[in-house]
């Protein structure tokens, strides 16, 4: 997030090669705690639910201090062309490594609707296994055994969602060009209003799971489709609680004037990943929602 070559013009020659940091481990450690909490929450157990905050608190302030030391280095003219390289490629691969990661789980939608349902109630099924399993999308399994719930469909907060998500993809754009524009106000303008929209988009997906769960009884037990819908629609909002963060924190460093025209790809990064963010969404509204 730091490689953004100091405004005061000072720059390191070659290469800086950072001291050893606990900031690797100690996020892992704020992680792991976080998914026990998750999963200890899901199933039940008394204090998953603070175990969980406490591992998301936990989060934040590691990644809090970590943003520090690479802004530090950043600005006090540590970081050179090829440490600016270096971040390039680094967000590269960790966008693409988040494309897998998601494939995964579109793969898994698309692997339970087209290859498994149709297979247990084909004839063979039918006769031997499950009598009377339709194979329709979505299901309550073939034994039955699910209990009844209700579906989303796209309207109407995933299109509201999904016209926010779109707005602030075009509001980011627009403050990355006022920014290469050397248009500091209009940048810090367009940027918080992406901020804005990114925080909206996540107080209606809690709008929504609270209907979900209450209103239609579609759980995380509600079979695949109840499964698939929170991992996919859960992942992409903790994705976009971290992009809006990340865009908050960049939203303060162009406050300080930390960017120029010319040296920016704390901000650039940030807005890829955001923009990455969006397309997921997009998916999640056409194959979730929609289809």
């Amino acid at each position: 997030m730091g490689a953004s070559h100091s405004v005061n013009g000072k720059e390191a020659p070659y290469y800086y090669v950072p001291a050893f940091s606990a900031h690797p481990v100690r996020t892992s450690f704020a992680i792991l705690i976080m998914l026990i909490g998750a999963v200890t929450w899901i199933n039940r157990v008394p204090y998953g639910n603070w175990i969980f905050l406490v591992g998301l608190l936990s989060l934040f302030i590691m990644l809090f201090f970590w943003f520090r030391d690479a802004i530090r280095e950043s600005e006090s003219g540590l970081n050179s062309k090829r440490i600016d390289d270096s971040y390039r490629w680094g967000m590269g691969w960790f966008i693409f490594s988040e494309v897998m990661f998601f494939a995964a789980f579109f793969g898994s939608l698309w692997y339970a609707r087209e290859i498994t349902t149709p297979w247990l109630s084909n004839l063979d099924h039918q006769l031997m296994l499950w009598p009377g399993f339709s194979g329709q999308w979505p299901n309550f399994g073939p034994a039955g055994i699910v209990p009844h719930f209700e579906t989303i469909g796209p309207f109407w907060l995933p299109t509201i969602n999904t016209i926010l998500l779109l707005t602030s993809g075009l509001t980011l754009t627009f403050s990355h060009h006022a920014l290469r524009a050397s248009k500091r106000g209009s940048s810090i303008f367009w940027l918080l209003l992406t901020v804005v929209l990114g925080f909206t988009f996540l107080y209606f997906q809690a709008v929504e799971y609270g209907h979900a769960y209450s209103d239609l009884n579609l759980r995380f037990d509600s079979g695949i489709y109840g499964s698939l819908f929170y991992m996919l629609t859960g992942f992409h909002g903790f994705h976009v609680l971290l992009g809006a963060t990340i865009l908050t924190i960049i939203l303060l460093r162009l406050v300080s004037g930390h960017f120029t025209a010319e040296h920016h790809f704390g901000f650039e990064g940030a807005a890829w990943y955001w923009h990455f963010v969006d397309v997921v969404w997009l998916g999640l509204y056409l194959f979730v929602y929609w289809f």
